[in-house]
């Protein structure tokens, strides 16, 4: 690892395209989890071998933690925040990897991950709720709270890019600092420094991602939650 491997340098570039290793890196995790997807859901079976069995286990562990926090629509939010966490964490473990560096130390490809999190909040909000009952929901508790409901979207957005960004450019930073003062004396801790943060930062982007999600259908899930005490 070079003094000047943290730095972002473009492999190709052609008027204002800039290819980089991040765009590269990044379709490349995308292919891994796309195959891995393929081969996962080839052949399933009713009695699962052991490869079916460890992923229909990783399945219902993001199942059940979306289920704490938006029980009502579960089997909508799914497919998005669990894509999101398994992209986030072999992203940022493809720092372990000998020549590369995680995506997620770039702010370019973070910025774009918050933003597609940002997206995903007034899609699933709109499509659940329709276009009016989603948009009174900036006017609560009281209209006066608007223009701070509107920047709070923009901010929190802002934060969870940064935030991520912030944490595995520092943890490689660290790597680059203990490796230049103590050379490869000390591999092992570093190693799994890096898996550890590694998956903290995946679980608590996707975590975040979540409640914003969640935050976005709360007054859907208000509404049903009523009926059904009405009904009961």
């Amino acid at each position: 690892m070079g003094e000047d491997s943290l730095f972002i340098r473009p492999i190709f570039e052609w008027g204002p395209v800039n290819l980089t290793t991040t765009v590269i890196t990044t379709w490349v995790v995308m292919a891994i989890i796309g195959g891995f997807a393929w081969l996962a859901t080839r052949r399933l079976q009713m009695s699962p071998a052991r490869f079916q069995t460890l992923v229909e286990a990783v399945v219902s562990i993001i199942e059940e933690s979306i289920r704490d926090i938006a029980p009502l629509h579960v089997q909508q939010i799914l497919p998005f925040i669990g894509t999101l966490w398994v992209f986030i964490v072999i992203a940022n473990l493809t720092g372990l990897i000998p020549g590369m560096h995680s995506p997620t130390r770039d702010l370019s490809a973070t910025a774009a991950i918050a933003f597609l999190v940002f997206l995903s909040v007034h899609w699933y909000g709109i499509r659940l709720q329709g276009l009016k009952n989603y948009l009174v929901h900036y006017l609560k508790p009281s209209p006066i709270l608007l223009p701070f409901n509107l920047i709070s979207e923009v901010t929190r957005t802002i934060a969870l890019a940064v935030r991520l960004f912030g944490n595995m450019m520092s943890l490689e930073m660290v790597a680059l600092l203990v490796l230049m003062v103590a050379g490869f004396l000390a591999p092992v801790p570093i190693l799994m420094l890096h898996i550890v943060e590694a998956l903290v930062q995946a679980y608590i982007f996707g975590m975040l991602a979540l409640i914003y999600v969640a935050s976005g259908l709360q007054s859907q899930q208000l509404r049903q939650q009523k009926q059904g005490e009405n009904h009961a």
